[in-house]
């Protein structure tokens, strides 16, 4: 769905809407080969494309969260003195009880996640750069995570730079696509069910040819060190437990699997070996060196 196909939010007059809409949003062609943006393969499944500056997500609002987001990053022309203001908005676009809002993470241990990275899509002129610093702060673009800072959570947070200094010889460019992995089972939690993992899929190129790398991101909790509390479950009127953070490297068409999600030609340009070990299926990181970046 568009959003210009909905009602105007309560109270709008339908004008605010129109303070986005002159956002172009993700560039399927960014790299040269064609990278769609990822819908839902199944109809079923109501959302709304909304287009920011560089990027785009895709959001689900009987979730009230992102399903997923695709990303341009130019390496090259990256702003990376942008100062970040923090200031979380509602998406005109959208009726605010369709979103999570601050309600969801006031007094507690959740953080405000950016599906896509504050200063991914900040790149280009000043006025350009500025505008998609802002942009990553509506909250649209976030989902709650565990506010534990561990290596898992550092290895995610860096995976595209160290994405970016892998292309450094094919022009510095990136196309990312990142969401929340969104399960029936997700423990509910002030109106919304908190998802228990996230996913990455990023594409580049690679000997001339498109090439892509994917991730996950596990918050549930570590049953080896949480099980007690786990399994007690979160008090009254808390958040769900959460584990510290884990990253994996996984194929591509397993991220088609959990998500639902449509990635065009991705699986079939995926650098993980195609024939892994069972048991080393999704391969965890613990730091930079363990990814694999060629087949």
């Amino acid at each position: 769905m568009n959003p210009s196909d909905l009602p105007p939010p309560p109270g709008s007059g339908g004008a605010p809407r129109d303070l986005l809409a002159d956002r172009a949003g993700y560039d399927e062609s960014f790299l040269g080969p064609v990278v769609p943006l990822p819908l839902p393969a199944r109809e079923a499944v109501e959302t709304v494309v909304l287009p920011y500056t560089h990027f785009t997500v895709v959001f689900r609002p009987d979730r009230r969260l992102a399903v997923s987001t695709a990303v341009c990053i130019e390496g090259r022309e990256l702003q990376e003195d942008v100062p970040r203001d923090d200031v979380w908005l509602f998406d005109p676009r959208l009726p605010e009880e369709q979103q999570t809002g601050n309600e969801v993470y006031r007094n507690n241990s959740l953080d405000r996640g950016h599906l896509v990275r504050r200063l991914d899509p900040v790149w280009g002129p000043a006025a350009t750069a500025l505008r998609a610093n802002t942009d990553t702060f509506y909250f649209t673009n976030a989902a709650p995570q565990a506010d534990v800072f561990n290596q898992g959570r550092q290895l995610w947070q860096g995976l595209e730079n160290h994405l970016l200094d892998h292309a450094a010889g094919f022009d510095r460019k990136l196309t990312v696509l990142t969401g929340p992995v969104l399960q029936d089972s997700d423990p509910p939690y002030r109106g919304i069910q908190v998802p228990m993992r996230f996913w990455k899929v990023a594409a580049f190129l690679q000997d001339g040819a498109l090439a892509a790398a994917a991730y996950v991101l596990d918050q549930s909790p570590d049953l080896s060190r949480d099980a007690e509390r786990a399994l007690a479950g979160a008090t009254a009127g808390a958040p769900p437990p959460l584990g510290p953070f884990r990253t994996y490297q996984v194929p591509v068409s397993d991220i088609a699997e959990i998500t639902e999600l449509e990635f065009g030609p991705l699986p079939d340009v995926d650098v993980m070996p195609p024939t892994r070990a069972p048991e080393e299926r999704w391969r965890r990181l613990e730091s930079y060196e363990d990814m694999v970046l060629h087949p």
